[in-house]
């Protein structure tokens, strides 16, 4: 099933006020989230949510009702760095962790991630920094956990 969020788009980022996520209904109203959000902060691949459904059969999410764990981060590659404008690069570069995620499309390489909760969150904040250092990638979490934030 898919599951529809609505949020108002940030200045500078995508049109969208929309994202449709994949999702396995769990009870009569949840579903665990089964993809990488490009575009929803505060909700992450595994995470359960509440939704309701409207008279065209669309199911909206209206509510996180159980975290996952897991992290949600994007990364998008500087077009004049070193990994021009490749999501697969950006994949390789991340690859070691075995990170899950996929890419936006070819004309906005934007790369979302799953990062697992037992991932090495330090390590992969390191990567992720010097990415960013050195002028691979700008990069940025749409939903993160205390032990993310604590990496």
């Amino acid at each position: 099933m898919k599951i529809w969020f609505r949020f108002v788009p940030r200045e500078g980022w995508l049109p969208q006020d929309t994202e449709g996520l994949w999702a396995v209904r769990t009870g009569a109203d949840t579903a665990r989230v089964t993809n990488v959000p490009f575009l929803q902060d505060g909700v992450a691949e595994g995470d359960v949510v509440r939704y309701r459904t409207d008279g065209e059969g669309l199911h909206w999410a209206t509510a996180r009702a159980a975290a996952s764990g897991n992290v949600t981060v994007r990364v998008l590659p500087v077009a004049s760095g070193p990994l021009g404008r490749s999501a697969r690069a950006v994949h390789e570069r991340l690859a070691p962790f075995g990170l899950g995620g996929e890419s936006f499309s070819a004309e906005f390489p934007l790369v979302a991630l799953n990062v697992p909760a037992d991932a090495p969150l330090t390590e992969i904040k390191a990567l992720l920094e010097r990415g960013t250092r050195d002028g691979w990638w700008h990069w940025e979490t749409g939903c993160t956990t205390e032990a993310w934030n604590a990496a």
